[in-house]
């Protein structure tokens, strides 16, 4: 009886841990910065924004198709650069065929930023993509101040301004036909199959935790860096509570072994 509580206290007690910490990684409470999700909620599709010829679009009339919001600003000088670069680069190695497959609207949320500068992103990263594809596969908008807060609430992206610039973090944030939310894919670096499960998933409405999340519970955003770093105390204390389970295991399970 006391091995049985010995081993029910072993499993439960770190796993419960461990659940309540990645929970509250992404606790809406926690902070200001971050991106929260709003699985299986919707993103009114009737929030305007600005294309690179300076007109003004309704997101229904873009949302046909499995599509990728990814908010950004322009002259970010942190993360924003990286993250888009390897979206270029994962549509680059996708099999899938964007345009067609799925879509990517990159938006800013900088109500300062104008169509010039859409346009000059649209043409830097378009030839970051080492293949042919449909220009219109990956679209480049800014916004105002009212379209910007409804889009950055729906899909739950909190930044904080500092001077002339923002802290946040980067996600690419799926979205079915109807604008139904179904994945978010978190951080600066993206993997063809978690792209393509993604697509597959949003173009049958399915959603799903982010497998990210795990990664998630790994690093911690820096704000002052504009950059994700591995939490070391976190990862080890893991690594800790997994040896001393395995360790306890042992214990309970050989004296048996022995008798038998």
């Amino acid at each position: 009886m006391n091995k049985i509580m010995i081993f029910l206290f072993g499993v439960f007690i770190p796993l419960g841990l461990f659940s309540q910490d990645l929970e509250m990684a992404y606790n809406p409470e926690e902070g200001e910065i971050g991106i929260f999700e709003r699985l299986d909620t919707y993103v009114p599709l009737d929030i305007e924004v600005i294309n690179e010829l300076g007109q003004k679009v309704k997101l229904e009339q873009l949302v046909d198709k499995p599509t990728v919001i990814a908010l950004v600003y322009y002259r970010c000088p942190g993360i924003c650069s990286p993250f888009m670069e390897s979206m270029a680069e994962v549509v680059t190695r996708s099999d899938l065929v964007i345009g067609e497959d799925y879509q990517i609207l990159s938006i800013s949320f900088d109500p300062r930023e104008g169509p010039e500068l859409a346009r000059q992103n649209r043409n830097n990263y378009h030839h970051l993509v080492k293949k042919e594809i449909d220009p219109n596969g990956w679209q480049f908008f800014v916004a105002d101040s009212a379209n910007i807060a409804r889009i950055t609430e729906a899909v739950g992206f909190k930044y904080k301004r500092t001077g002339f610039d923002f802290l946040h973090t980067s996600a690419m944030i799926f979205l079915s036909n109807e604008g139904k939310i179904t994945r978010y894919l978190h951080g600066t670096y993206f993997l063809p199959i978690d792209l393509k499960m993604a697509v597959i998933e949003t173009a049958e409405g399915k959603s799903g935790p982010s497998l990210s999340r795990v990664l998630a519970y790994c690093y911690t955003f820096d704000p002052a860096g504009q950059q994700y770093v591995l939490n070391i105390t976190k990862v080890a204390g893991t690594i800790i509570l997994f040896f001393a389970l395995v360790i306890l295991l042992i214990l309970v399970i050989k004296p048996k072994n022995r008798k038998a």
